[in-house]
């Protein structure tokens, strides 16, 4: 049993979108040079977020993955760096997608920035994070 998707998006439109943010992170000057330091295979990255997006929105079963771990694992990714991440992503979003579709991914991306971003400031010691009592 399949569940609905969250809202309207079909898998083609979930392909363009990655495809094309993707695009803008290799010309961004902040954000490139970030994701160039860990994507050595940028088709099979895509490919792998395509399914993590098709597991969020469409309920497929199809993505397996820990991304909260990965971020962890890139030392240079900066919880700052999430607000330009969505940013772009939003830009990708309006451009690509019809208004309501790309306000309603928008807002799903949004939940989960700030879970990831939340996620490496509590690991890294930073806003949040528990002190070190040992």
């Amino acid at each position: 049993m399949s569940l609905p998707p969250r809202f309207e998006v079909d898998a083609d439109e979930i392909i363009r979108v990655v495809r094309s943010f993707y695009s803008a992170v290799r010309d961004d000057p902040v954000l490139g040079p970030v994701f160039g330091g860990h994507v050595a295979d940028w088709p099979s990255h895509e490919d792998k977020i395509v399914l993590f997006w098709r597991n969020a929105i469409l309920g497929e079963r199809c993505y397996s993955g820990n991304p909260m771990q990965v971020h962890l694992k890139a030392k240079s990714v900066d919880p700052d760096h999430f607000a330009g991440w969505l940013t772009l992503f939003d830009e990708v979003l309006q451009r690509e997608l019809p208004q309501t579709s790309a306000q309603a991914w928008s807002a799903l991306a949004h939940r989960i920035g700030q879970g990831l971003r939340s996620g490496l400031l509590a690991k890294r010691g930073g806003f949040g994070a528990l002190p070190d009592l040992g």
